[in-house]
């Protein structure tokens, strides 16, 4: 089954490498979505593939191999749209 999950990472997320961390975890992971820089200082992350990948990277993005510091993780799921790569914004 396909998944669809866009994450709102709070804390000290940008500038530290984190959206190229959450890159190498989604290859890792066989997704597509992205990861982008918020003006207010979150990074938005967007996730797209096999069920258990997604949520096995959901749960690594606050984990003790994250770059920065995560203050926060709030995800919503969303139609699954047929995201074919991962880009980083």
């Amino acid at each position: 089954m396909t998944r669809r999950a866009v994450a709102l990472v709070s804390g000290h997320v940008q500038g530290v490498g984190y959206r190229w961390f959450v890159r190498g975890l989604a290859g890792e992971a066989g997704l597509s979505g992205s990861a982008r820089n918020l003006p207010d200082g979150r990074v938005e992350v967007v996730l797209e593939g096999a069920d258990d990948a997604v949520a096995a990277v959901l749960g690594a993005l606050d984990g003790p191999r994250a770059p920065g510091t995560v203050a926060g993780v709030d995800y919503r799921d969303e139609p699954a749209q047929g995201t074919a790569s991962f880009t980083t914004e």
